[in-house]
């Protein structure tokens, strides 16, 4: 660890398993509505090769036979804001814990001395409506460093979120290690330098993460290998 200055965490699937609510949420949503759709845990696996909500519908919907069910873009932002406020009531009922480890490795940043940040596609309102909970109100003390999907044009696999983190962070890619779940955000990190640590999640576990530095089953298994003495194949 002694040769990383920051830990950049991804949220959804890295921080907490909550892709399965966000499944809900999307569902209940539609319910509500009276969408003709219910996106069971096959459809939204694939759905989540696509990041971020919205532009999850959008691909939804362009897969559709010619004369289904369309949303206009008001419509998709309506359901969307209702989708958000949903998950959030899920998540505010306590069912959607951190995984194993995470709190330690927070709590073992602040003891080393090493900075925090939040790289992530899922919006703000997500994230604070999961951390909330689980860290208490005062946890953006902790992530001074916040990126979410709304904050950058373009959502991983681009590189932008985490370019954006490294800017506001200060620090050079090499310095800092991303903690994330899927290929995806492995692509967005690795895109802008920054090595990568791979939690498996639920939903992503059997993607292809032969760039990462290293890959385990969650944060448990941080202490059990020296950082030290990680591969270097990104040259660092």
């Amino acid at each position: 660890m002694k040769r990383f200055d920051a830990l950049l965490f991804d949220v959804d699937g890295t921080m907490a398993e909550t892709e399965e609510f966000h499944r809900r949420a999307f569902n209940e949503s539609f319910a509500y509505f009276d969408l003709p759709w219910v996106w069971d845990i096959d459809v939204y696996g694939r759905l989540l090769r696509v990041t971020g909500g919205k532009e999850r519908i959008r691909h939804f919907l362009r897969a559709l036979p010619d004369g289904s069910r369309q949303l206009s873009d008001g419509e998709i932002e309506e359901l969307h804001r209702f989708k958000t406020q949903c998950y959030a009531n899920l998540i505010n009922a306590g069912a959607c814990r951190l995984r194993r480890g995470i709190s330690e490795a927070i709590r073992q940043a602040a003891i080393d001395g090493r900075r925090l940040a939040i790289v992530t596609t899922t919006s703000r309102d997500n994230i604070d409506a999961l951390l909330r909970v689980n860290l208490g109100r005062s946890w953006k003390k902790d992530f001074p460093v916040v990126i979410s999907g709304d904050d950058v044009p373009n959502k991983k696999p681009a590189p932008d979120a985490y370019l954006k983190a490294l800017e506001l962070l200060g620090l050079a890619p090499h310095a800092c290690l991303a903690i994330e779940d899927s290929r995806n955000g492995l692509l967005a990190a690795a895109d802008a330098g920054v090595p990568v640590l791979i939690t498996r999640s639920l939903y992503f576990r059997n993607d292809d993460f032969s760039e990462a530095l290293q890959v385990v089953d969650d944060l448990t298994e941080f202490a059990e290998f020296d950082m030290d003495c990680l591969p270097t194949a990104l040259g660092h």
